[in-house]
């Protein structure tokens, strides 16, 4: 479905004085043919403004851009059909996902021209060894990493794991790398799935991957802690800055309340802000924080 946003300044004037202006404002809109009229009331509605006299908009333009989540603009699932939307990276052998990190291994345990001799004729099968770390392709970290007394992947209830609202937020044209906690402010996030779109996937398995990625702040996942979300999820190599020297802030905070987290999501820009259902489920092992999952949205 196509999308449009709008690009204008505006001057917006109180009835009981004072004024507010604003400079190059973008605003997600429904139709590509919105009138100025409706287009400054779906500015006034957006920013939530009361006691307005007038708005003055200048400098109007419309483009065809992925909305960001501006109120009054969600999409219509009925619209756009039922669709599955994959956010898993592919693991292979020799993939590397974090640099550092050892790349996974692949071998044959059982051939299928070996397992010919154990079988009947004509049937045949291939057993395959993986060796990896927790920490390959897409993976979800639970408590466990984090903590040694925190839930581990087979304590983690699958209710927290499967079909939690997706609360998307486009941040590929962002300025900075850390992400703040006001971006999260205009939305009720409760119970919801957190996904940052920052479009870093695009480095996936390179050398550029691990340098100068986007994170989530400390004060971001603080935010994101107060008002309960279930799990945040991001398409970079970290959640946490890891140029920092160490400092994990973003995993210490969420991990600690339980919200888990999933890291090196990919195709994210393929959703909408808000309407989707998330779905990230590992397998079920003790003693263990951290593992792949098949990560995907439902739209």
């Amino acid at each position: 479905m196509t999308q449009y946003r709008a690009h204008f300044d505006a001057t917006v004037r109180f009835v009981d004085g004072g004024s507010l202006t604003v400079d190059r404002f973008r605003l997600d809109i429904p139709t590509e043919s919105v009138d100025e009229s409706t287009l400054a009331r779906l500015f006034v509605e957006y920013l939530g403004l009361a006691l307005v006299r007038d708005a003055e908009l200048r400098n109007i333009s419309v483009l065809e851009e992925r909305h960001k989540g501006s109120r009054g603009t969600e999409i219509d699932s009925a619209e756009m059909g039922q669709r599955v939307i994959d956010l898993s990276q592919t693991i292979f052998d020799g993939l590397v996902t974090y640099p550092g990190l050892p790349a996974p291994r692949i071998t044959s345990y059982l051939s299928r021209e070996e397992s010919r001799s154990r079988y009947a004729a004509g049937t045949e099968f291939a057993i395959d060894t993986i060796t990896m770390v927790g920490n390959t392709g897409t993976y979800l970290d639970t408590p466990f990493h984090r903590y040694p007394d925190g839930e581990d992947l087979s304590a983690v209830a699958i209710e927290k794991l499967v079909g939690l609202p997706a609360e998307v937020f486009h941040l590929e044209d962002a300025s900075q790398r850390g992400i703040p906690a006001e971006i999260f402010l205009e939305r009720e996030l409760r119970g919801s799935a957190v996904l940052l779109h920052t479009g870093w996937d695009c480095h996936f398995g390179t050398n550029e991957y691990g340098k100068k990625a986007p994170f989530l702040t400390e004060r971001g996942a603080a935010h994101l802690v107060e008002v309960g979300v279930a799990l945040v999820g991001i398409d970079s190599v970290n959640i946490d800055d890891t140029e920092s020297g160490g400092e994990r802030p973003a995993h210490t905070l969420l991990l600690k309340a339980g919200i888990l987290v999933v890291e090196h999501l990919t195709c994210l820009g393929q959703l909408p802000a808000r309407g989707a259902r998330f779905t990230a489920v590992p397998p079920k092992v003790r003693g263990f924080g951290t593992f792949p999952v098949r990560a995907f949205a439902e739209i």
